[in-house]
């Protein structure tokens, strides 16, 4: 790498997969990144990425040249760091990843309270169909809803939350027994994207398939809203969905965790210390105070 700047193009392109997508993140147009790429490859000697009308994939040197810069990346953030006291406001951006639930119905009002409480703080929101992947830097933590077994990650325990059977208001009054949600459309996860356990929340109510089905937590709940059929919603979205009533509530219920995922190096960073902290009692604070809306 010739400096800083062009570790930070092509990290860019690595992590977006494609100009177009990397390119507001630089706040440069695609032609002047494809431009940087061109000229860093040049300079190199061999090619970074294998390029396709799918996008940008990394070549096996790339792929070392971003881990390799990611740790330069992670080492930089820390010596940032060193230069803000403890006892002033949070600066800086931070990236939090989350499952769409969670960045959909929890996280706006969090971050939202977060920044309005230290004005020099940017928060991103990275709402993924899948798991974040902290070791490429995707988000500097992650919301999640198992624990990760493997990597150099910390895992904080954040808060339990719950979900419920749901169904349109116009049709909640007529199911007051399993047997009466026989017949009716299942809304749920499109089954072979599950992309954790834990978000496997069906069972046996989708033993006959599911007929309205999504990746995103929110499409569904949108399903839902339009008259679609049965589903699981989580109790903090439920204040969001007026047109929506939970049923069979004290027959079929299931509580789940939040967990906070972060960077083994990152706990020598007081500032991303603090921010977790105050991220966790945040979110901790808002999936109560939802819940609690919930008749």
């Amino acid at each position: 790498m010739r400096n800083w700047d062009d570790m930070r193009v092509f990290l860019a392109v690595a992590r977006a997969q494609s100009l177009s997508a990397a390119a507001p993140l630089l706040k440069m147009d695609p032609a002047t990144v494809s431009r940087r790429i061109a000229r860093l490859e040049a300079g190199l000697g061999a090619a970074l990425f294998v390029k396709s009308p799918q996008g940008y994939a990394l070549t096996d040197l790339g792929a070392r040249m971003r881990d390799r810069a990611v740790e330069a990346e992670a080492a930089l953030a820390l010596a940032a760091d060193e230069g803000q006291g403890a006892g002033g406001g949070l600066t800086g951006q931070v990236r939090i990843g989350a499952p769409d639930g969670c960045a959909n119905y929890v996280l706006p009002q969090v971050c939202a309270k977060l920044q309005a409480d230290n004005p020099d703080l940017e928060v991103q929101i990275l709402a993924l169909p899948r798991v974040v992947n902290l070791s490429r830097r995707e988000a500097d933590m992650a919301i999640t809803v198992s624990p990760p077994m493997a990597g150099r990650l910390t895992v904080q325990r954040i808060t339990d939350y719950r979900l419920h059977l749901a169904t349109h208001a116009e049709t909640a009054g007529a199911i007051r027994h399993p047997d009466d949600l026989k017949g009716r459309a299942v809304v749920g996860y499109i089954p072979d994207m599950i992309f954790d356990k834990e978000l496997d929340y069906l069972g046996d109510l989708a033993r006959d398939g599911v007929q309205l089905a999504s990746n995103s937590v929110a499409v569904q709940a949108q399903l839902l809203r339009a008259g679609g059929g049965i589903g699981i919603v989580h109790d903090f979205a439920m204040p969001f969905l007026p047109e929506l009533r939970r049923v069979l509530t004290e027959r079929i219920g299931l509580t789940r965790s939040f967990y906070l995922v972060r960077h083994g190096s990152d706990r020598r960073s007081d500032r991303l210390n603090r921010l977790a902290e105050a991220l966790a009692a945040g979110i901790r604070a808002e999936v109560t105070r939802l819940e609690a809306m919930v008749a």
